[in-house]
């Protein structure tokens, strides 16, 4: 499980599943990242990458804009989103960051929540971003650090790389480093360029909950150890349970880290 850049579109499915194990993270992380912005009242939106639509509800209930546009390049995740009362205020639609189907300068804010190094080409899509913001209005997003210490699958991601697992790696691992996003942010010509992280934590009410969730959302971590014969299966749980931190009532409680980025476009 070595680091690569991005290969590839790499999509999310199931949104259900994928609501129980990225959704409370999400909104934690994309409060803090909301506070931050301090974008005005009245503004228009475009969330980009938009998922089950958590951080859509997010948006609308905290930041009180006038429009909000929310895309996803995977049918199953916008078909999720359309179904949550958000719905009835932003509009969900199928559609590719790095083929944005709006006029330049259509929105005055254009966010990405943890979704920037799943793009293929990230100057691509950063490029699309700054082109339908408006002049003077604001680029940003945010992604997990999943090359620090912090990363929300860590636990799972090593005891996987303990076993020498043949699993293709997390797309845009560099480009999750902080210094990586500011650069990419410079080069996309956004200016007064401001960075931060983000520390949220998460408690799971027992392991047994933790390990379904991580399981039950599709991915290739989840889908290789599902395929594993039983006592591997069994040594892998026991390994990743024994590097968890458990409380006396058997809850697991750990911080997960995200790296913010906002830029501003010219004019």
């Amino acid at each position: 499980m070595n680091e690569q850049e991005t290969e590839g579109a790499f999509r999310f499915t199931g949104g259900d599943a994928y609501e129980r194990f990225m959704g409370p993270w999400s909104r934690a992380v994309g409060a803090v990242f909301l506070d931050w912005l301090a974008i005005p009242e009245g503004r228009r939106w475009l969330d980009l990458g938009c998922g089950t639509g958590a951080f859509t509800q997010l948006l609308v209930e905290r930041a009180h804009p006038a429009a909000v546009v929310a895309i996803d390049p995977a049918p199953a995740q916008i078909e999720h989103a359309r179904a949550r009362p958000v719905a009835q205020v932003a509009y969900f639609r199928v559609a590719d960051a790095e083929e944005l189907p709006f006029d330049d300068a259509s929105f005055d804010v254009v966010v990405s929540a943890l979704v920037l190094n799943f793009s293929p080409n990230q100057a691509r899509a950063l490029a699309e971003m700054r082109r339908v913001v408006r002049p003077g209005g604001c680029v940003a997003g945010y992604v997990w650090d999943f090359t620090g210490d912090l990363s929300v699958t860590r636990h799972m991601t090593d005891a996987l790389r303990a076993i020498e697992a043949d699993i293709a790696p997390m797309p845009g691992v560099k480009s999750t480093r902080i210094e990586a996003l500011k650069a990419m942010f410079d080069a996309t010509g956004l200016i007064d360029v401001d960075l931060r992280t983000i520390e949220v934590e998460r408690t799971y009410p027992d392991f047994d909950a933790y390990w379904r969730i991580f399981l039950e959302n599709p991915s290739p971590a989840s889908a290789f150890i599902q395929r594993l014969p039983k006592a591997e299966y069994d040594d892998l749980r026991r390994a990743v349970q024994s590097s968890l931190p458990i409380g006396v009532d058997g809850s697991i409680s750990f911080a997960a880290r995200a790296n913010a980025v906002r830029g501003f476009a010219p004019g």
